[in-house]
């Protein structure tokens, strides 16, 4: 929870300072280190951007934050260095504050953190139009830089000497290094993206350099150029400019690191840089006394609480690091915690040192030791035990979680009263089975020290005659990864119903499980409120594709804050996608855990037509296709569709022009009367009605995009899509 910051620490800010920057972290706690501050600040800065400018809005913002102080009729250009006296115009410092455009000799747009090298990709809204990061640059120099890492060496922007694999292609690269003028304003940018967007913008993916010293993926790089190159009144006029929101194109957020370059050394350690505020670093080198009384008490299986006596200090006391078994553990600002996540009949050390406002530390207090309890709970009995997908050698089993009094850590399954495997999820798929075969299932549950529940009530399941091919469910049927934010998947139908989606979800897994990712829960993409027919397709797309991908779309996913920047529809070639019915996986794409396996990297992948079943085992070889990046053509339909004895030929009935502007002619070369239509836009509102149209149906009043029609020959629906133009 934020806290506010003393009454003593705001009345330092106002004797050193009265820039809005004291006020704008008002709220913050600023005692706080490590990642309890990158957290805070983290927060204030995700709260206060308020404004999300658009990629050509951009070009404005620039014009506003980036004029030179000696000369508004110009802008200064990052990377650049020369005062435009010689014949090299990609050196220059400056450039005329109109001179923007994509052509050599102007200025242009530079992703400081390059587009590329976000995970996914940064695309041009978002993260991808945040103006903290976007700075004029020449042209030819913004093409020279590219997507390459920023690397270190000395004296004027350009590649380095430094290589190193690129991931986007493969090939060797060198790295960048942006010039002494601009490298320290390079790792301020750099920091504000990694907490303004995390993971998505990692230092790691974007410098050379190393993150073992630091508590997360920060780079020693960055945190030299932060003290190297000190914060420039140029870079401070755009902070000021981007808080205040009567300004037109200010986010309404700030750069902490340029108000305050002390708070990089404050989070990840490293060499010290400057403290603008004075509130670390001062004549102060009393430290606080040391904590005493260190108290542990209410033990449970997997936690202890803490306390201890506050420490005092000459000025004040700002926060305690608590130590367990001889390491730090956590940081906080209260004279008492509980310790969670231990082993249960285990013994522990704890022991506490106090921090002043100028890092100066007491020792440590004197150590004692506590034992969690013995956990002899078994966990709750698994419920709600559910088989689907029914093959005739496989089947999925799925069930509700067990609960338990510290945790539950696996589920074992037994088959016909047999052990068959355990598994920390609550859905499993039971392969090498026998066709026309009844089986019992059971499932129990486990915690971490090996008690285990009775077994669940049983449940039958029945593989099928292993000669059925008829749908008996949904499943994905194309997989469209390519340039930039081209991302699509398609759904299909070859059941003999019509579905209601409102069950169904789609989730997204992150670097096929790298740093311990699972299941995103924060960018679920439910389909509540839309149907698909029998023999159709449901395309979803990122909101951000070009308009030959946005006009098959069904659904489409804003590429925006609220979607987490199109979540999950803003795969790489290495994030499994999963479609999940009542919150179990039904169909995958991509190997669950299977690491960063670039599996469909820059790739469209389509489910062969004779594969009629969804599968929880990604299976790129016999049951998809692979065509190259960026090929649409067949998005919308599946050929298992068209070869349906079920579906009409629409040999016999023409609808045409598509696209069509404001009339679509209807031609009928069969004996069969066409006895309606309805025409049903892609949030499955029915738009037109129209029974037993002859020649043309007039669809003046629609309005452009895409739409569906469905038309009843002799009692039976058909239907297809078409674009109004």
């Amino acid at each position: 929870m934020i806290k506010r910051i003393t009454s003593f620490l705001f009345l330092v800010f106002v004797a050193i300072a009265g820039f809005s920057q004291e006020r704008y972290y008002s709220d913050v706690n600023l005692n706080l280190t490590g990642i309890a501050l990158k957290q805070e600040l983290a927060t204030k800065i995700i709260s206060t951007h308020t404004r999300y400018l658009s990629y050509s809005e951009i070009w404005n913002a620039c014009q506003a934050t980036d004029v030179n102080p000696n000369n508004s009729s110009e802008v200064l250009l990052i990377y650049g260095w020369e005062n435009g006296s010689d014949t090299d115009v990609t050196n220059d410092r400056t450039r005329g504050i109109n001179n923007f455009s994509g052509s050599s000799g102007d200025w242009n747009r530079e992703h400081v953190y390059s587009r590329s090298l976000g995970n996914p990709n940064l695309g041009e809204s978002g993260p991808g139009s945040d103006a903290h990061h976007l700075r004029p640059s020449d042209v030819q120099t913004n093409s020279s830089r590219g997507n390459r890492k920023f690397s270190d060496a000395s004296g004027n922007a350009g590649a380095t000497s430094e290589t190193y694999t690129n991931p986007i292609d493969s090939s060797i690269s060198a790295g960048w290094y942006p010039g002494d003028e601009w490298k320290g304003d390079v790792a301020r940018m750099m920091m504000y993206m990694y907490l303004r967007y995390g993971d998505r913008c990692l230092p790691t993916n974007i410098g050379l350099g190393s993150s073992s010293s630091t508590p997360d993926n920060m780079i020693d790089l960055f945190l030299q150029w932060n003290v190297d190159d000190p914060v420039s009144d140029f870079e401070k006029q755009r902070n000021i400019y981007h808080e205040n929101t009567t300004n037109p194109y200010a986010q309404g957020n700030r750069n902490p690191f340029i108000d305050n370059p002390r708070l990089a050394t404050r989070i990840w350690g490293g060499p010290e840089a400057e403290d603008i505020w004075g509130i670390y670093t001062n004549s102060d080198t009393e430290a606080p006394t040391i904590p005493t009384n260190l108290v542990a008490s209410n033990p449970t299986t997997f936690s202890i609480d803490i306390s201890w006596s506050a420490s005092t200090d000459n000025t004040a006391v700002t926060s305690y690091d608590v130590y367990v078994n001889g390491s730090l553990h956590t940081n906080t600002t209260t004279t008492s915690i509980t310790i969670s996540t231990l082993n249960s009949n285990s013994t522990y050390t704890f022991a506490v040192l106090a921090k002043d406002i100028a890092d100066n530390s007491s020792a440590l207090s004197s150590v004692i030791s506590a034992k969690t309890l013995q956990d002899t709970t078994a966990p709750s009995v698994p419920k709600n035990i559910i088989i689907s997908n029914e093959t005739g050698t496989s089947f999925i089993v799925s069930w509700d979680a067990a609960t338990d009094n510290t945790a539950v850590t696996s589920y074992p399954i037994f088959i016909n009263g047999n052990f068959l495997a355990n598994t920390s999820e609550t859905t499993y798929t039971v392969t090498d089975l026998t066709i026309s075969t009844a089986y019992v299932v059971q499932i129990s549950a486990k915690d971490k020290v090996g008690n285990e529940s009775a077994l669940s009530s049983p449940v039958n399941a029945t593989t099928t005659d292993g000669t059925t091919t008829t749908a008996n469910e949904l499943f994905f049927s194309e997989y469209i990864e390519g340039s930039s934010n081209n991302k699509a998947l398609e759904i299909v139908n070859l059941t003999p119903t019509d579905i209601d989606l409102s069950s169904y979800s789609i989730k997204r897994q992150s670097n096929g499980g790298i740093n311990g990712n699972e299941w995103e829960e924060t960018g679920v993409l439910t389909l509540v409120g839309y149907t698909i027919e029998s023999n159709t397709t449901f395309v979803i797309v990122n909101g951000s594709a070009d308009e030959q991908l946005l006009s098959k779309a069904d659904h489409i996913q804003p590429n925006a804050s609220e979607t987490n920047w199109g979540t999950p529809i803003n795969f790489n070639g290495n994030d499994p996608v999963g479609l999940f019915k009542n919150n179990v996986l039904i169909d995958v794409i991509g190997t669950y855990n299977g690491g960063s396996s670039n599996f469909a990297k820059d790739k469209t992948i389509r489910r062969k037509s004779d594969v009629s079943q969804a599968n929880t085992n990604f299976d790129l070889e016999n049951e998809w296709d692979v065509f190259s990046k960026d090929t649409f053509s067949d998005i919308g339909t599946h050929s298992a569709i068209v070869l349906s004895t079920n579906r009409f030929s629409l040999d016999h009935f023409q609808f045409f022009p598509n696209p069509a502007g404001e009339v679509l002619k209807v031609r009928n070369n069969s004996d069969k009367t066409v006895t309606s239509i309805r025409i049903i836009d892609t949030l499955g509102k029915e738009v037109l009605f129209q029974k037993k149209p002859l020649k043309e149906i007039n669809i003046q009043k629609l309005t452009k995009g895409m739409y569906l029609l469905q038309f009843e020959v002799e009692h039976h629906i058909y239907s297809s899509k078409f674009i109004k133009k």
